[in-house]
């Protein structure tokens, strides 16, 4: 014997209802997340580090040093054990930096927490590991030989790669930067004029 369930009318228009609002929530999360880059975080390009514009100081002063050419910003601020850590460390760090952000607690000298200041310690040292371990180098500095790994670079190194400048407010036009990948220079109207004269 089959039994056959009729669905109520009452049934059917809540069923109706909770699939608008679903439908809703899900469309305002993508339109959300195409709007603030979100997949591009999944990339190493510096570039989405500044799809925060509080990150263009850190952003500029990078773009200037020597670090440019040899390391972005994943190379330094990312565990590079595996994948699945990599991926798990930019997801906590960036959720917090995310809602830091969006509430607007951002202080204005951005400093890295402990967990951090781990991660770039090992990248110094993963990247630097020559200099670090040779012992050929006397030390012009105190037991300089014996304790190389035992402080952080940036007790010595604190101008590498950001410059000496750490606020938001202490980097006169600090703009945000033009993206690097276009095939075409962005030139000024103004100055395309001045140019063909």
């Amino acid at each position: 014997m089959k039994t056959k369930f009729k669905i109520l009318p009452k049934e059917s228009k809540w069923r109706k209802t909770a699939l608008f609002f679903i439908a809703v929530i899900i469309g305002l999360g993508l339109f959300m997340a195409k709007e603030a880059k979100v997949f591009s975080y999944l990339s190493d390009d510096p570039q989405a580090c500044v799809n925060c514009h509080v990150m263009t100081p850190v952003y500029n002063s990078w773009m200037k040093s020597s670090h440019r050419e040899w390391a972005k910003c994943n190379d330094c601020h990312v565990p590079h054990n595996n994948v699945f850590e990599k991926y798990y460390f930019k997801a906590k760090d960036g959720l917090y930096h995310a809602s830091v952000f969006t509430a607007r607690a951002e202080p204005d000298v951005i400093e890295m927490k402990e967990a951090s200041q781990k991660v770039v310690q090992e990248n110094c040292i993963r990247c630097h590991v020559q200099q670090v371990t040779q012992t050929k180098y006397v030390g012009f500095i105190d037991d300089h030989k014996n304790n190389r790994t035992q402080r952080k670079c940036w007790s010595c190194h604190q101008h590498v790669p950001h410059g000496d400048i750490h606020g938001l407010l202490t980097i006169k036009y600090n703009l945000a930067p033009l993206p690097t990948d276009q095939e075409e220079t962005v030139i000024p109207s103004w100055l395309a004029k001045e140019i063909k004269k």
